[in-house]
């Protein structure tokens, strides 16, 4: 028997779900169910494995459990970036070993194959766009990382454009970069309002409970997930809810809950945005880790996303909600002097779950449970593609991607507490202060 040593607990100013097409949340989960296939987890993994399962076993039920509501969560609080290159953050120009980042080029590809699919087929409102993304720089260590990153697209075949200095501007409005370099192969898109849209377009057979926190995990034959109101029994479990697995029992002491923080406009008047300029939509993503992504959206509106802390229990902490507000408010003025003043209309936290050799978990944990776990900051692309290939491995398929994620030798160990979060806290303020005006 495991008891559930902490829950999710998000904080209510997430921009992106507020914005997104309202849905009734499904109810809570109350009694005893029995099912064979058991999904703990609905973010974009989660999502993708109780889809998959319920299209491979149509006459089974699926369980799927979410503690908070759809898109609440950590998948519907990223930036809305659907990345198709390798995002290797631990390697110096982002792609890393080649025949690996060919694979995760091929994971990624097909996690974008998947969504573009179900977007279209369901008529889902989430903004889409095939707009690429820029990297960009301003820091003499940021712009290393570019020239590093075009070389590394070199070996890997993939297109770019380099955009120097005097035509950013055109590009993003601000001058505030000196170098940016962009690749045309991301989506942006709204990941609340996609994470509801998949929600409500599962398969009938998919039973899906939200406001559902499970307290207790009890190992058997079978396994029992106990609650305040009830108790699953699965047949199969899997677990697609990142760090919070470790809290029971899986995978402890590897798995790194980082909260990184955004601010939101409101929309730009007419006036704004002709004062503005540039492209009427973009996201950019730092040369550096720790400086600032940021994103123009379809409703004009401009995004500043930075700061970091390592919330061991996997919470929000408002202490560091508020911190990084005053930082956002510096990196947007940095930016956008034009706009100076302009007010937030939301900020928020939402985590990652990282491992410090940037390996994901994908396979069995245990006897009869399973697990896609540890995105490492590509949620979007990554939680899709390996919560459908979990399922598609659970129903006896086996092909290059599967086993190569089978492969892996997934997350390290981290140190003990207390020196894990002394040690990471410390390198994420060090981080962020040598990013320097990348922040």
């Amino acid at each position: 028997m495991y008891r559930n040593t902490s829950t999710p607990a998000d904080d209510n100013g997430c921009g992106w779900f507020h914005l997104s097409p309202p849905r009734t949340a499904k109810p809570a989960h109350s009694g005893r169910t029995e099912a064979r296939w058991v999904v703990l987890g609905a973010g974009f993994t989660g999502l993708a494995a109780a889809r998959q399962l319920a299209l491979r076993y149509p006459d089974d039920l699926v369980v799927l459990i979410e503690a908070q509501q759809v898109g609440f969560g950590a998948s519907g609080r990223n930036s809305g970036f659907a990345i198709d290159l390798p995002h290797d953050i631990g390697a110096p120009d982002y792609i890393g070993d080649l025949p690996t980042a060919r694979m995760n080029l091929k994971l990624n590809l097909r996690a974008q194959a998947i969504l573009k699919m179900l977007i279209e087929k369901h008529g889902i409102d989430c903004q889409i766009r095939p707009d690429g993304k820029y990297q960009a720089a301003i820091e003499p260590k940021g712009l290393a990382v570019l020239d590093a990153y075009r070389s590394g697209l070199d070996k890997l075949g993939q297109p770019y454009e380099m955009i120097d200095a005097r035509d950013v501007a055109d590009h993003l409005g601000t001058d505030f970069y000196r170098k940016a370099l962009f690749t045309p192969g991301t989506l942006l898109l709204q990941p609340a309002a996609l994470a509801k849209g998949l929600a409500e377009s599962l398969p009938d057979n998919v039973a899906l409970y939200e406001s559902t926190v499970i307290t207790h995990l009890e190992q058997g034959q079978r396994t029992t997930l106990k609650h305040k109101n009830g108790e699953i029994i699965a047949d199969q479990l899997l677990l697609t809810n990142n760090a919070f697995a470790s809290h029971f029992g899986f995978l402890t002491g590897r798995l790194l809950p980082i909260f990184t923080y955004a601010s939101m406009t409101r929309p730009l008047t007419d006036e704004e945005q002709a004062r503005l300029g540039g492209k009427r939509t973009w996201g950019i993503i730092p040369a550096d880790p720790f400086g600032s992504t940021l994103r123009r959206t379809p409703d004009q509106r401009l995004l500043v996303r930075n700061s970091f802390s390592f919330n061991a229990d996997g919470r929000a902490h408002q202490r560091y909600l508020d911190r990084a507000g005053r930082q956002h408010r510096a990196s947007f003025e940095r930016r956008f002097p034009m706009l100076s003043g302009m007010p937030f209309e939301y900020t928020w936290g939402g985590s990652m779950c990282l491992s410090r050799n940037h390996l994901s978990h994908f396979g069995s944990l245990a006897p009869n449970i399973h697990a896609a776990l540890c995105c490492n900051g590509l949620g979007i692309t990554r939680g899709t593609a390996t919560g459908t290939l979990l399922a598609d491995w659970l129903a006896g398929e086996r092909d290059e991607l599967i086993d190569f994620l089978l492969n892996s030798d997934g997350p390290n160990r981290n140190p003990p507490e207390p020196f894990l979060s002394i040690g990471v806290n410390a390198n994420l303020r060090w981080g962020q202060m040598r990013a320097g005006k990348e922040s």
